[in-house]
């Protein structure tokens, strides 16, 4: 039997009800942003309302959380858990989506997401932030029982499917790659975004994001040495706070490392680390002053970063580490890769983009071709055919076609 394609005009005019669930802000943390991003897209496209309940950390929570969140899942209290599936098995939502991240729920490695999930009625698309290459005996196991228990699966990458199937034997048909979201942004000159930050006549290198020993900041950070020795213009701007659990952990131990290095080099005047929380607004602004983005992580098997997309989205040359993601997304000439650990490596290559404007502005048209079709709007559409799929059928009369 043929596939049927329902026309556009029913997928914009009956979506499903939706009821999504993950970290969220005013909670500090990238998969918080991208709940929001999803949740906030899905519904301008099709112009609809959904549903959140927030995944929160804090035993006795203060947070004040938007009208949209309707419950919280304590994180560490596993006596929620039931009751939040009741409350998803009680709502009109006709499908859940959760976002996945295995530090997201409690128990061993958030083992406890799988009395949330046995516990369910509805349709669950799970939208799977980490696939680990070599797991252990454990998390293979529990990776295995979260997308058995599932309708659907999501990742961001081409590599998290193939892991997937190959590692853990998750059928084909039950993934769909949806790649991380990015803001629809013109590709344009840094000139003007320079300007009001008064670095207008500043090489401007740049990460953002929330800050944490695995970023790799202080090869980044020996690296500019050898940067300014050629290029006395260059400007370094670590964007970003600690991240919340590290600052619980450590304080701000590796920030302070971080500046002392700074002093250390006689740096001060090329490299200024940006301690706060970027609203999406001010990030956007210093991506668009942006000549080379840096993603210096240490993480080999990362298969996903929210920032390394941004950068992409936004038409940056990129200089990156090779984790597993970065080679996907830098591919085909779209960045450029630099070895773990290695500041000379990244250093030069830095510098060769800094020497040729005309490789570094080619390098830019690739990486904002490629970025188009990860623009918000598209990935909401995508995420939309999910649900679509696994939703309740009813008849539209007007259109003529089954739901």
């Amino acid at each position: 039997m043929s596939a049927r394609i329902f026309p556009l005009e029913f997928v914009t005019s009956a979506p499903p009800r939706m009821l999504f669930l993950g970290s969220y802000p005013p909670r500090e943390c990238g998969i918080a942003t991208f709940t929001k991003d999803v949740v906030d897209s899905f519904c301008k496209q099709f112009k609809t309302t959904a549903s959140v309940i927030a995944i929160d950390e804090l035993a006795h929570a203060t947070r004040e959380y938007p009208q949209e969140v309707i419950a919280q899942l304590q994180q560490y209290d596993r006596s929620t858990y039931p009751i939040i599936a009741e409350l998803i098995n009680n709502h009109p939502a006709d499908i859940l989506n959760i976002q996945h991240e295995y530090g997201l729920f409690g128990g061993q490695e958030g083992e406890w997401v799988l009395d949330l999930l046995r516990a369910v009625k509805k349709p669950i698309v799970i939208s799977l932030h980490t696939v680990l290459p070599e797991p252990s005996p454990f998390h293979l196991r529990l990776a295995q029982q979260i997308t058995s228990l599932v309708s659907s699966v999501v990742v961001l990458s081409e590599t998290g499917k193939a892991l997937l199937t190959s590692v853990y034997g998750v059928p084909e048909e039950k993934i769909s790659v949806i790649h991380h979201g990015v803001p629809d942004v013109p590709f344009q000159p840094t000139d003007i975004a320079k300007a009001g930050f008064g670095v207008a006549n500043r090489s401007v290198i740049s990460t953002f994001g929330l800050i944490s020993r695995g970023k790799g900041l202080e090869y980044a950070i020996e690296a500019m040495r050898s940067v300014v020795d050629r290029h006395p213009e260059a400007l370094y701007l670590i964007l970003g706070q600690t991240h919340p659990s590290v600052r619980r952990e450590e304080g701000e131990s590796y920030r302070e490392l971080l500046q002392e290095m700074v002093q250390k080099y006689q740096l001060e005047h090329h490299v200024t680390l940006v301690d706060r929380y970027l609203e999406f607004s001010e990030l956007v602004r210093y991506l668009s002053a942006t000549d080379i983005y840096l993603t210096p992580y240490l993480n080999p098997t990362q298969i996903v970063s929210g920032t390394l997309a941004y950068a992409v989205g936004s038409g940056k040359a990129i200089v990156s580490t090779p984790y597993l993601y970065a080679q996907e997304l830098l591919a085909h000439g779209r960045g450029f890769l630099a070895n773990f650990r290695d500041a000379e490596g990244i250093a030069s290559t830095i510098s060769a983009l800094l020497d040729d404007p005309g490789l570094r502005r080619a390098t830019e048209r690739r990486a904002y071709r490629y970025g188009r079709r990860m623009t918000w709007s598209n990935v909401a559409i995508e995420y939309g055919e999910v649900f679509l799929g696994l939703a309740p059928r009813t008849f539209v009369p007007e259109l003529g076609v089954p739901a």
